[in-house]
């Protein structure tokens, strides 16, 4: 089949590697993948907005930020319409966005299935973490994309959930959990050998990779470098992120500068070489329905897991089997789980495999969220696809 992929993704992050992990998954699979996004990604840096996104958010009001987002739905459908009418799409597979509405007005148009990929209740994300001005335009842009698919296809059974609540037909929502390309996360090389290529042969690694925030609690991690008897424990983060002038000024202070190694943005390619390396892998905190790319990525390198008993994260991980999962309201449950594992090598390996079987196990890859994608597309493309959606007002909820 010929499948439509569009986005509206403007940076070089976990949402980029979704796209590019999906859509090469799509086409190994033989299908051929015709992609409509922004186009600039690849301006900023890996972990960064592009350089235009940058300007906006740092120099426009928040509420003239928005009706640029919604703006944009005008350009946006035109260059659907040509996309359309070019390639000749079977049916639109779109990475859900905030304002985003050209791919349910194509879906009209064009009498197209359209399959919407949400990875976040992304109005009340925004209007939590960042705030948002327009509330009543953005929240009746989100119902009216969720409405206007015709299968919407989501991360976790709690997100899940959340989307029926809006009044979306459950037999039109689907759950995929992110996953990995387990080509790309071989058993070889050995830990030990990948410790040795990172010069950090004999040591003990706690690692992290992504985007550390304030909330991850990453401090606690230089705390126990400090506490710890094991002078070869050390913490390896991959990656960025705003607390990283802090962690590293909280390292030195204690001491422990020496045994704390930050890399910055790496190259996605790099990451299996890093994550290799740990010996207990980190996820010391999440949002309530997320699937973090990073959890499937310490699993296919077999690596011990700390994580929050979490219901998004218990739909992967079983504590004690695969994992350990601690309380996330009580902090000291997650010094102590890591020191647990610190002190018991054998706990590690067998908990390391157990989370790598399970992957395979459960086919927890991006090879299978395809073929997933492509047989509710097949599904689709028997049933008659109905002109009118959703309007984006409804009285009821404005």
């Amino acid at each position: 089949m010929k499948v439509l992929y569009h986005h509206r993704i403007a940076s070089r992050d976990g949402q980029y590697v979704h796209i590019e992990s999906l859509t090469g998954a799509l086409a190994a699979l033989g299908h051929d993948v015709v992609i409509v996004g922004p186009g600039f990604a690849d301006a900023g840096g890996v972990g960064a907005d592009s350089r235009l996104i940058v300007f906006l958010k740092r120099y426009v009001p928040r509420a003239l930020y928005e009706l640029i987002e919604f703006a944009y739905n005008l350009r946006d459908y035109f260059r659907l319409a040509h996309a359309i009418r070019v390639h000749r799409p079977d049916f639109i597979y779109e990475r859900y966005n905030l304002y985003l509405l050209s791919g349910v007005w194509a879906r009209r148009r064009f009498r197209l299935p359209l399959i919407s990929e949400v990875n976040a209740p992304l109005f009340d994300e925004r209007n939590r973490y960042g705030g948002i001005a327009l509330k009543r335009l953005a929240a009746a842009t989100e119902r009216a994309a969720w409405r206007g698919a015709d299968c919407v296809v989501t991360v976790t059974n709690v997100l899940r959930d959340r989307i029926i609540d809006e009044g979306i037909p459950v037999d039109k929502v689907v759950v995929t959990p992110n996953g990995v390309d387990l080509d790309r996360f071989p058993v070889q090389p050995s830990r030990d050998e990948a410790k040795r290529r990172l010069g950090l042969e004999g040591a003990l690694v706690l690692g992290f990779t992504g985007f550390a925030r304030d909330w991850h609690g990453l401090d606690r991690v230089v705390d126990l470098l400090a506490a710890a008897r094991e002078r070869n424990l050390c913490f390896l983060l991959v990656g960025d992120g705003d607390v990283r002038p802090a962690l590293e000024k909280k390292a030195r202070e204690l001491g422990v500068a020496g045994r704390l190694r930050i890399t910055g943005f790496v190259e996605r390619d790099a990451i299996p070489a890093y994550v290799r390396a740990f010996d207990v892998a980190l996820q010391p905190a999440v949002v309530d329905y997320a699937s973090p790319l990073k959890l499937f990525e310490y699993m296919a390198c077999a690596s011990a897991i700390v994580a929050p008993a979490k219901a998004n994260i218990r739909e992967i991980l079983t504590a004690g089997d695969n994992a350990l999962l601690f309380d996330p309201v009580d902090p000291a449950q997650f010094v102590a789980a890591v020191a647990r594992l610190c002190a018991d090598a054998p706990l590690r390996a067998r908990l390391g495999a157990a989370a790598r079987r399970t992957l395979i196990e459960r086919d927890l890859t991006w090879a299978h969220n395809a073929r997933t994608v492509m047989a509710i597309a097949h599904d689709l493309a028997v049933r008659p696809v109905v002109a009118a959606a959703a309007p984006l007002w409804r009285k009821d909820h404005v």
